[in-house]
């Protein structure tokens, strides 16, 4: 059983039916908003532990709800949308989306993809201060592993909470090649070692923010079929 609750912002009755029953049989105590209004509402008053969130609302699109929500809160969330083009994708992921899939979907790999993020949120709490003082440079980037800053020539850089976990990810194994699943496995979760275009996608975006030229990257080296490292 968890204790954890779920707010399901969906305005198909049938849809949100089934994720309501299939959630609650699992044990979670799950919310509905079918409305963008509905949700932002509920999101402030419920503190969810996670959102499952349709894009195509009645009242506005659901980014405006990511938006709203990642101006207080961590708590993980995961699209689910008709929408299939990768603009889609893209925009809900840089508003601060942990995940997306696009309808129809399968309720089991939802329902894992869930239970993944959840409990990498339980052991991603906030740390005491001064656990962990480590300081990471590599050329004119430096990254503070324990306060999550990342600077670049001096000047702050920001990262999505995934692109952080990527970073560190590369950190903890630089100089080696780390192979798409273990990348895949630690960053995102065993439920996402099938689905590489999340680390193509998510490196580009490291490449994008912290090299020099992301198009010759230096630093975030791609091991052409096997992963990526981080050449220091």
């Amino acid at each position: 059983m968890h204790n954890e609750t779920i707010l399901v912002v969906e305005d198909e009755d049938q849809i949100a039916r089934v994720l309501k029953g299939a959630f609650e049989e699992a044990g979670y105590e799950v919310f509905r908003a079918a409305t963008l209004a509905e949700g932002r509402s509920m999101a402030a008053t419920r503190a969810p532990a996670l959102i499952i969130l349709d894009l195509g609302l009645p009242d506005g699109d659901g980014c405006e709800l990511i938006r709203t929500v990642r101006s207080y809160s961590s708590s993980p969330v995961i699209v689910l949308s008709a929408r299939g083009d990768e603009s889609s994708k893209i925009m809900a992921l840089d508003l601060g989306a942990d995940d997306y899939m696009s309808k129809p979907f399968g309720l089991e790999e939802l329902q894992a993809r869930v239970r993944a993020h959840l409990r990498r949120q339980s052991v991603s709490a906030p740390r005491e201060p001064g656990a962990d003082t480590a300081v990471f440079s590599f050329g004119d980037v430096t990254v503070n592993l324990a306060d999550g800053i990342v600077k670049k020539a001096g000047e702050e850089v920001h990262l999505t909470k995934l692109e952080f976990r990527l970073l560190a990810a590369l950190i903890a194994g630089r100089g080696k090649v780390l192979t798409q699943r273990h990348l895949l496995q630690t960053v995102w979760g065993a439920a996402y070692v099938e689905h590489p275009h999340y680390l193509r996608l998510y490196m580009a975006r490291l490449r994008s923010k912290l090299e020099v030229n992301p198009a010759d990257p230096v630093f975030f080296i791609t091991e052409t079929g096997v992963g990526y490292r981080l050449k220091v």
